[in-house]
């Protein structure tokens, strides 16, 4: 099971009982938002692209979306995001769990530019109920993120 990769990641930094379980699911941003008790934008959202045949994970505040001119300027491709059956096999989380923790070798993670405004942000802790309260900081260090990129834009 997904949640347990993500504990057992944790669990070698003594944070696996940092991860919040919730009884109501945690999917969607709002649905993580009500159940984490916090506001939706504060809700990191991990979306998966393909980028010249690799998987990448992209973090993004939960008030933002992918805009598609920065995105080409910064791949160089249009934005193509995994199908629904594509997602667990090739990250190792099925959607609504995704995160950029415990995740299948060899996948690259950027963190937007839209979730350096808050001192902590929810990412989900891989499965659809679940999340972590992590500082930007401890995001950084524990998601083993490439860069910081800006490839977002306010959701209208």
């Amino acid at each position: 099971m997904s949640i347990e990769k993500v504990k057992n990641y944790f669990k070698q930094f003594n944070m696996d009982s940092r991860i919040l379980e919730f009884t109501e699911s945690s999917a969607t941003v709002e649905l993580a938002a009500k159940a984490a008790g916090t506001e939706p934008q504060r809700i990191a959202k991990t979306m998966s692209f393909w980028v010249d045949g690799e998987v990448i994970l992209i973090l993004l505040a939960g008030d933002v979306k992918i805009d598609n001119s920065k995105y080409k300027a910064q791949f160089h491709t249009k934005a193509k995001m995994l199908s629904f059956d594509e997602v667990e096999p090739n990250i190792g989380h099925g959607v609504g769990g995704v995160c950029p923790f415990g995740i299948n070798d060899g996948i690259k993670v950027y963190l937007d530019e839209s979730m350096k405004r808050f001192e902590t942000v929810f990412p989900a802790a891989g499965s659809s109920n679940s999340a972590i309260e992590l500082t930007i900081e401890e995001l950084e260090k524990y998601s083993d993120f490439t860069q910081w990129i800006d490839v977002s834009k306010p959701i209208n």
